[in-house]
């Protein structure tokens, strides 16, 4: 949701005191009126907006050669919140769920089709959630993206940064299994040998040591 809007977002937060009282409520509800004639769907990455194209989608400094599908714009404002990703977004307000009755013509996948085969986009990730909804998402747009021709990549699950395999769950550590990588020999860096203590350990400075 656009900045101009956190004020509301803030009067929103306050729902039940702000409800209590007359003058509170009139606030709230003008303010969520206010919202619902302003806001619209950005026509590129499908996102609220107030105008026909954010100012994220409207940014040059963004590559445009990247798209990153999402479910919701709350997985958009995480992904943004990491600071590496400098891509664009198309965000599908929802997904698949058939006991629901949301399928593909309910998310409007041909928009993004549309949106990813416009001749900019060189890769699409697919960083759907890993709920068995958000997989069969994923696997429907990877399935409609490469049979185009373009290249589709998925998020990587595995062991999280600083977690300690007695306090992981088995399903994480199963798919980290699965999903691993191979360790490619690299000369040790001077910033990683005084914690390594090589010289300590009996071997030379500058002996290769692994990373990845």
């Amino acid at each position: 949701m656009p900045a101009e809007r956190r004020p509301e977002i803030r009067s929103a937060h306050g729902l039940p005191s702000a409800a209590a009282r007359p003058a509170g409520a009139a606030r709230l509800a003008h303010a969520l009126a206010h919202a619902l004639e302003v806001l619209r769907h950005c026509e590129r990455c499908n996102n609220f907006s107030e105008e026909a194209v954010c100012p994220r989608c409207a940014n040059p400094r963004r590559d445009a050669s990247l798209l990153c599908v999402v479910e919701m714009p709350a997985d958009l404002a995480m992904i943004e919140q990491t600071q590496s990703y400098n891509g664009l977004y198309y965000v599908l307000m929802g997904r698949l769920s058939p006991l629901d009755g949301i399928g593909p013509r309910e998310l409007k996948l041909d928009k993004l089709i549309g949106r990813a085969t416009d001749g900019k986009v060189q890769e699409v990730i697919l960083a759907t959630n890993f709920t068995n909804e958000g997989e069969a998402t994923a696997h429907t747009v990877a399935t409609l993206l490469t049979t185009r021709g373009l290249k589709v990549s998925r998020l990587s699950r595995g062991v999280p940064v600083g977690g300690e395999l007695e306090h992981t769950d088995t399903g994480t550590i199963a798919q980290a299994l699965v999903e691993r990588r191979a360790v490619k020999k690299v000369a040790a860096s001077q910033h990683i040998r005084p914690l390594l203590r090589l010289s300590d350990a009996g071997m030379p400075p500058g002996k290769p040591c692994y990373d990845w």
